[in-house]
């Protein structure tokens, strides 16, 4: 038995920009963190503006795995290519910095040269994705549904 099921234009658009506003969004609020724990940090709190950076990245890393797998089987090729690319600019940057932040911080500017390139890499990019995203013709689409008994 099947049936079918109406995917809005709205609903394509809004799972097509979603990777890339929640990137941007978790990535800009833990620089945010980082800078005012820098600010109210001191000698003897060194961790600190660390300590209030990371949990966003790492809740924003697990649960961005979800949120890429449910729109990766989107029956809209549009929205995979937009959560394709979105996922592959995030997870690249990512693991480079995993890598190489250590390294990088060591550098002149220290771990605001690290948040530098986070957000320079990731942010313009990413909102060009959700402005081109949101240009594009979206149409409703009917899908059909099978359902088991």
């Amino acid at each position: 038995m099947s049936e079918t099921q109406l995917i809005t234009a709205a609903a394509c658009k809004r799972s097509a920009r979603l990777f890339n506003l929640l990137a941007v969004g978790s990535t800009v609020l833990a620089a945010a963190l980082f800078s005012l724990g820098q600010t109210i940090a001191d000698k003897k709190m060194a961790f600190l503006p660390m300590a209030m950076s990371l949990p966003p990245v790492m809740i924003w890393l697990a649960f961005s795995i979800f949120v890429y797998a449910a729109i990766a089987h989107h029956p809209n090729l549009r929205v995979r290519h937009y959560n394709k690319w979105a996922g592959y600019r995030y997870y690249g940057l990512v693991g480079f910095l995993t890598i190489f932040s250590n390294d990088i911080a060591h550098l002149p500017g220290g771990w605001f040269l690290v948040w530098g390139i986070m957000l320079a890499a990731l942010v313009p990019w990413s909102l060009w994705d959700v402005w081109k995203a949101g240009r594009e013709d979206w149409q409703d689409m009917e899908v059909e549904v099978t359902k088991h008994e």
